[in-house]
C-alpha cells in the first residue's frame, strides 16, 4: 500500500509539472519555487501548535487547488503559479513520507511517524 500511495503521490507530482508547463513561465521559475511552501515550517521556531498549523496551510492540496482554480477562474497568472506550486510541493512531500502535521510533534503526520 505504502508503495501505491507513493506512485498516486508521483502522478499528481507529475501533474503539477503538466500544469506548471501550460502557463507562460520559464522551467527555472518551478525550480526556484517549489521548496517555498516549507517557509510554514517557520511556525515551530514559536511552538509544535503553531508550526503544525502553518506547514499544513502551505501543504494542504485542498488549498493548493482553490488557489489554482481562482487562478484560472479569474486569469491571473500569479494565483495559477501559486496553486501548482503549492500542489506540487505537496506531492512531492509525500512521495517522500512528510505529510499534514499533528499538532503534538514534527514527525507525527497524516502519513504515521517519520
Amino acid at each position: 500500500m505504502k508503495n501505491l500511495l507513493k506512485m498516486e503521490e508521483l502522478a499528481m507530482f507529475l501533474l503539477s509539472i503538466y500544469l506548471f508547463s501550460l502557463l507562460d513561465y520559464a522551467w527555472w521559475i518551478y525550480l526556484f519555487f517549489i521548496l517555498t511552501p516549507d517557509i510554514g515550517m517557520l511556525g515551530y521556531l514559536v511552538n509544535p501548535r503553531l508550526g503544525a498549523t502553518a506547514y499544513n496551510l502551505f501543504h494542504h492540496k485542498g488549498i493548493a487547488l482553490i488557489v489554482g482554480f481562482l487562478g484560472f477562474w479569474w486569469g491571473i497568472v500569479e494565483l495559477q503559479l501559486v496553486g501548482v506550486i503549492l500542489f506540487g510541493h505537496a506531492s512531492m512531500d509525500r512521495i517522500f513520507g512528510y505529510g499534514l502535521k499533528f499538532s503534538d510533534n514534527f514527525k507525527h503526520t497524516h502519513l504515521g511517524n517519520l
